[in-house]
């Protein structure tokens, strides 16, 4: 979003109902006035349009008569950091002028510091760890890291065995296949999740079965799944959407009556609990993402666990170009280069000591925005269910119709105010590679009211609480201020 002076001008002879448009506009909550030669003669904000409402009521008066003429204006050739300096709290934006007092630009805190969605926090040992590998040679997929890392993973998930591989995608397709997915199976998926669910599921030759999902938990809907059972089903892969489980007693029950193999997509919830018990540890494999966006990072990488040890060798030969682990150079079968380096290893060994830090700080930041959120109004917060434990990958809420705006014209405002924000995924079956796995009749209403609607929030482990207070200010006052426009 490249904003641009003209979108906060307005002529101080203009009426308040004017600057109220231009105010809505831009989404920033100010406009900067000017007389007739263009000459800067105030600054009016939304607040100034409040209060003079309930002074007189009337929007048709002057900008002239309602705007500050004490204000914080500074010369364009101003050094940066003398600019940076000015900008705080109170002071958000700074008109820049030339000699004859006429705005060319202006400085803002958006244009300074922008609130990213995601970032990672990489203080613990993750240097320590992977200037060990360096001084030591192990930079490869071979080194004790590695080891290191799958033997607390599998413990911190409760599964016996755990593979350690380059990335989350690759995670469930060495899954599927080791436990022998291929062609003629069928495997059911949510409609809403991220597309390398789907995806793996065609890589690895089988098809995939598009599911609706649950209108509480967003997750897939166990309903849903037993109606799409056929002779031909082979696994359900419930996806724990955004960091909440799905329901896993209802579709591990639905599986043991139809003898099928559960593969649980585990890479937004890694901390998450169902019913006390983590996330990824009660199917018959789990799989895990460590791309730079989630709850623990190793640039790239990923996990997989299994329960049964005859599936997590074939697979452990798998990951490692199908060779014989007894005859070197032999292989067993058409393998993949699928294995993580010791130096990933090594950050996700330290990333994974502070596992439970990082999840209470995503926990502790969802309840400041759900308490922000039933404050403002018009929002839905994200789900947490009685038996579940939510760990919030992305606190990611709904836009109600009584909110004023759309979704994307929520996220394209909190754009022009240095805020990143992120679309819930598309469903599956409006895109088109997927769209001819639709069964006929199938009709995904939950999946396609949450895509429109959602919108994820910044959610870093790093984020402030002065950041987090001003994500909540901006959307109270993008809702506010269109209300106040819809109303003149």
């Amino acid at each position: 979003m490249n904003d641009t002076l003209a979108d906060l001008l307005i002529r101080d002879d203009r009426s308040v109902r004017d600057a109220l448009a231009v105010i809505d506009r831009n989404a920033q909550g100010i406009c900067f006035a000017v007389d007739g030669d263009g000459r800067l003669t105030g600054v009016l904000t939304d607040g100034d349009i409040r209060r003079s409402l309930l002074a007189d009521g009337s929007l048709d008066r002057p900008v002239a008569e309602v705007m500050q003429r004490s204000f914080t204006a500074l010369p364009v050739d101003t050094p940066a950091e003398h600019i940076q300096a000015r900008l705080n709290g109170t002071v958000r934006h700074i008109p820049l002028i030339d000699a004859q007092g006429v705005p060319v630009d202006f400085a803002s805190l958006r244009r300074t510091h922008r609130i990213q969605v995601m970032a990672p926090q990489l203080d613990g040992n993750e240097l320590n760890y992977v200037t060990d590998c360096l001084r030591t040679g192990w930079i490869s997929s071979q080194g004790a890291y590695v080891k290191r890392f799958e033997t607390g993973f599998a413990e911190r998930c409760a599964m016996p065995h755990a593979l350690a591989v380059s990335n989350g995608t690759v995670a469930i397709h060495l899954a599927l296949v080791a436990l022998g997915i291929g062609e003629g199976d069928e495997v059911i998926v949510p409609d809403l999740t991220f597309a390398a669910s789907i995806n793996t599921i065609i890589h690895a030759g089988a098809t995939p079965v598009i599911a609706d999902v649950h209108p509480v938990t967003w997750t897939l809907d166990p309903a849903g799944v037993e109606r799409l059972i056929t002779p031909r089903t082979k696994a359900i892969m419930p996806v724990h959407l955004y960091g909440h489980p799905c329901h896993m007693d209802e579709l591990m029950a639905i599986a043991r009556r139809h003898g099928l193999l559960v593969v649980e997509d585990c890479a937004e919830a890694l901390g998450a609990l169902y019913k006390g018990r983590p996330v990824g540890s009660h199917g018959d494999a789990a799989t895990f993402s460590f791309f730079g966006n989630k709850t623990i990072t190793t640039g790239e990488g990923g996990m997989v666990l299994f329960r049964d040890p005859a599936v997590a060798a074939r697979a452990t030969m798998l990951r490692d170009h199908g060779m014989d682990k007894q005859r070197r150079y032999w292989h067993l079968e058409v393998g993949y280069n699928y294995r993580m380096t010791n130096v990933q290893a090594a950050i996700g060994v330290a990333q994974l000591e502070r596992l439970d830090a990082f999840v209470q700080a995503k926990r502790d930041l969802a309840a400041v925005y759900t308490k922000g959120l039933r404050t403002i109004g018009g929002l839905g917060a994200p789900p947490e269910e009685p038996w579940a434990l939510n760990g919030f990958w992305l606190y990611s809420c709904l836009i109600g119709n009584d909110f004023g705006l759309g979704r994307d014209e929520v996220m394209d405002r909190m754009a022009r105010n240095g805020i990143e924000t992120r679309p819930l995924f598309h469903p599956l079956h409006v895109m088109p590679p997927y769209g001819r796995y639709v069964r006929p009749g199938q009709t995904f209403p939950v999946s396609e009211r949450l895509s429109q609607a959602g919108l994820s929030l910044p959610s870093s482990v790093t984020i402030t609480r002065a950041e987090q207070d001003h994500v909540l200010e901006v959307l109270h006052a993008i809702k506010h201020t269109r209300q106040l426009h819809a109303q003149a």
